[in-house]
């Protein structure tokens, strides 16, 4: 999750609102009873193997990363391969086990919770917001499925020009949750409740808020018992921003919030996360991630059956974002941006395949009218984050292309 509403697809997302429907996951309940493949878990071998890593190398040279990890588990076996620099001054190359701002793949580990607390009868998805939090307005009429879809009409916080200048002039800044939502929810509504699709950090802040009131307990205890602990995910927090940053772990550039005519690379590394909290604060590994992907697109370990394909049959017709995740062509995941980290996670429902991709930069590359990009960028490659340039490339290699939407 960059300050900027990137879609969990890796571009600028317009989709409207639209009823439920299976089309983009071909058949949610063979998915979520799909077992594991006991040889998932061993090396892959075989010619493509040399697929994968010409691949993600050639894809890799026309990113604007230092580095990259790229992962890969399917029933034939699991692949994974460090690319470029870590830390560019001392040279050190990226590591296979490098800890990585996840940014707004945040966003699925709270949807999951939310859900599983409304599996449990502690909420209900269709629960109107102001029950929890009465500030929120059309609250009575935005609900908790609304928040989960982008479908609130409650505007980010990250529109908010003070927000962001003070953001950009103070990033070691910590920031509380309510500081956010007293921040997104002074903006005026950008329609009514239910009626259009927009990316909105506001109403995930709000739904860690809801998290809390629920359980009477902090969000990242919540998360611990509902989802690390049982996945085993070891590599996977929640560090605040007096909290260490989990090592090994890469030097994170950007280009944002630097003036128009600047190019010189901004170090993120020691930025203060908590601007995003339940929206965009974890870190976790591409090891921890192939696990949970796998579970964030069949429920096991996470949502029992029910819940699972209700999550499945959440996005619109062609796809597009559902519950907390967002699915195209049966690729159901996310991909999450912090100035200066770039992550995708998507599982393939139609061949068991997890893929995930970490890249120490959120900077696009390619024929890019309005982020910014580095002079050395190819013109005649189609716009794409770091993360969502290898995936892509990585996908076409797995047989099942994942095509993003269009980034300007």
């Amino acid at each position: 999750m960059s300050p900027g509403e990137a879609s969990p697809a890796g571009g600028k997302s317009t989709l409207a609102s639209s009823s439920a429907t299976a089309a983009c996951v071909a058949d949610p309940g063979a998915v979520v009873a799909r077992l594991l493949d006991p040889s998932a878990r061993q090396a892959l071998t075989g010619g493509l193997v040399q697929t994968l890593d010409d691949a993600a190398r050639q894809s890799f040279a026309d990113a604007a990363s230092e580095g990259a990890v790229v992962a890969v588990r399917s029933p034939e076996g699991t692949w994974q391969k460090a690319y470029g620099l870590g830390d560019p001054a001392a040279k050190t190359p990226m590591s296979e086990d490098a800890y990585q701002r996840i940014g707004s793949v945040t966003k699925t580990f709270t949807g999951t919770v939310v859900q599983q607390l409304a599996q449990d009868g502690q909420l209900k998805l269709d629960d109107p917001i102001a029950s929890y939090a009465p500030e929120v307005p059309n609250g009575e009429a935005i609900t908790v499925r609304m928040l989960l879809n982008m479908t609130s009409g409650l505007a980010s916080y990250t529109r908010d020009e003070n927000f962001m200048q003070e953001l950009f002039s103070d990033p070691t800044k910590a920031w509380t949750p309510e500081q956010l939502l007293t921040t997104g929810l002074a903006l005026p509504p950008l329609f009514a409740p239910g009626e259009k699709f927009n990316y909105s950090n506001t109403n995930f802040i709000l739904l860690g808020k809801v998290v809390e009131k629920v359980t009477h307990k902090p969000f990242a205890r919540v998360l611990d018992e509902l989802v690390l602990t049982p996945l085993g995910l070891a590599g996977t927090s929640m560090p605040g921003g007096s909290d260490p940053y989990p090592a090994p772990h890469a030097q994170g550039f950007t280009l944002q919030g630097t003036a128009d005519a600047v190019t010189t690379l901004v170090n993120t590394t020691s930025w203060n996360p908590t601007w995003a909290w339940t929206a965009g604060q974890m870190v976790s590994t591409a090891e921890d991630l192939l696990d949970y992907g796998r579970a964030l697109g069949t429920g096991q370990g996470l949502l029992g059956t029910e819940s699972q394909i209700q999550r499945l049959m959440s996005f619109p017709e062609t796809g597009g974002y559902g519950l907390a995740v967002g699915c195209i062509d049966g690729w159901v995941g996310h991909t999450g941006e912090l100035p200066g980290y770039n992550t995708s996670v998507f599982y393939d429902t139609n061949t068991d395949t997890t893929v995930v991709v970490a890249a120490n930069s959120d900077i696009p590359s390619g024929s890019c009218t309005d982020s910014k990009t580095l002079p050395e960028t190819s013109p005649t490659l189609p716009c794409m984050d770091p993360a969502t340039r290898i995936f892509k490339a990585v996908s076409i290699a797995l047989g099942h292309e994942f095509t993003p939407p269009p980034k300007r």
